[in-house]
């Protein structure tokens, strides 16, 4: 773990050291990710039940035994224990209601020189939603990748999740039938990529394709990327917290472990005005470390990519935000909204001691697939936009041609297109284009 202090000297070069630390393994998979694409592009779905038996341990009998039936899902979400289902409808619901008032509209306005300019809102015709299922299931990111794309109107919505040794959670499923999914193939890794975006025999190609997924999953998408569209690339899940000396010093370490437990490759930052509160968090960190389940992926996340900094004020610490970009920042300060408002970079803040970045991977509402990588600086997190696209229109008058129509054809044989010159003079009655 790395504490750095604005005061001393050696900061600028241990910070930036900080963020330059390698966590994303995509560069060492490229090659067997290209093979992979390769292998389902030439045999279709003979090369998805090879490789769903060499990476998930079971053998389908054939390519129909890797979709799931309806009649699995229901019997699946039946046997989910009743206080869980609910837990699923009530974050379903605030994740509903946050995505539907995204919803854009549609445009047009009139020009007075006689044109209307519009712009039209339009879903995706088809959408694949990659799962995560390796060290653990995630039922809140089928909620979060299939929900947006209903609510954006994506007429078929496709899931694609891995089965190590043939198992499937059940809560996995239930999520998919509460959010209206019920096209979903037992398929994990890059060769779900592969086949979301080419197509197989079985597996019909999608338009884009969201989710977060591992090393060769992230590689995949951004070797399909152009056939298809892609949310991000997602990387190592990461937190900042920002913390006075007021805030309780185990609510801090857990929230911090609680991005560490993800993965050895997680990275959780703490920035505080404290020194004390530096050295508290830190004996918490390893107090809370004893009693967590998933402490070995935690400690190794903090050991390698950890960091306890100490500012002199709060403008250094925005400062510090703002070149991290995190994918999720929480403001544990007297005057969080403050605070916040001085930050322009993260994926999704949290306000308060009393909001958790856990209480947004769930049940608050807004979408918890953010941008990571301190890519936060360009990129948003996942919402109905990623599932719609724009078409911009126009429609002209005679006199909106004659009154604009001569400085594009200026313009258009500046740039030496005759033809273009030419289609607007035509209509305008002149000789335009012509070679001079």
């Amino acid at each position: 773990m790395i504490r750095l202090s604005t005061a001393e000297p050696g900061f600028e070069a241990g910070f930036r050291a900080l963020l330059d630390q390698a966590r994303d393994t995509t560069a060492r998979v490229d090659a067997a990710v290209a093979s992979i694409i390769g292998e389902i592009r030439a045999r279709g779905d003979a090369a998805l039940l090879d490789l769903t038996t060499r990476f998930d341990r079971w053998t389908p009998r054939d390519a129909a035994a890797l979709r799931v039936g309806e009649a699995e899902i229901a019997a699946a979400a039946a046997a989910c224990a009743p206080e869980l289902l609910d837990a699923l409808d009530l974050a379903a619901t605030r994740i509903e209601r946050f995505h539907q008032a995204q919803l854009p509209r549609d445009l047009e306005m009139d020009d007075p020189l006689g044109l209307t300019l519009g712009l039209r809102w339009s879903a995706v015709d088809a959408v694949g939603l990659y799962v995560p299922g390796g060290k653990a299931a995630y039922p809140s990111s089928v909620l979060m990748n299939a929900i947006p794309a209903r609510v954006a109107g994506v007429p078929r919505v496709a899931i694609c999740v891995p089965t190590p040794d043939g198992a499937l959670n059940p809560l996995v499923l239930a999520a998919a039938q509460r959010a209206g999914v019920t096209e979903i193939w037992r398929v994990g890794g890059a060769q779900a990529i592969a086949a979301l975006a080419w197509g197989t025999e079985s597996i019909a190609p999608v338009d884009r394709v969201a989710g977060p997924g591992n090393a060769y999953v992230a590689e995949a998408k951004r070797q399909v990327f152009g056939r298809v569209g892609i949310d991000s690339i997602a990387g190592p899940s990461e937190v900042v917290v920002l913390a006075d000396a007021s805030q309780d010093p185990a609510l801090i370490a857990i929230d911090l472990l609680a991005q560490a437990e993800h993965d050895e490759s997680a990275q959780a930052i703490l920035i505080t005005t404290s020194g004390q509160m530096a050295h508290a968090v830190e004996q918490a960190v390893r107090e809370q470390l004893a009693s967590l389940p998933r402490a070995a992926i935690a400690a190794e996340s903090w050991r390698r990519h950890g960091a306890i900094l100490v500012v002199r004020d709060w403008e250094e610490g925005a400062a510090l935000v703002d070149r991290l970009a995190p994918e999720h920042l929480e403001v544990m300060v007297a005057e969080p909204e403050a605070l916040f408002a001085r930050i322009r970079h993260a994926g999704a803040a949290f306000l308060g001691p009393h909001c958790p970045e856990a209480l947004g991977d769930y049940v608050a509402g807004p979408n918890h697939v953010l941008p990571t990588g301190r890519t936060a600086r360009f990129a948003s997190g996942l919402s109905v936009f990623d599932f719609l696209k724009r078409t911009t229109w126009i429609s002209a008058e005679a006199r909106g041609l004659e009154a604009v129509g001569p400085a594009a054809i200026a313009l258009a044989e500046a740039e030496g297109l005759t033809a273009h010159a030419r289609s607007l003079a035509l209509r305008l009655g002149q000789r335009g284009g012509e070679p001079t």
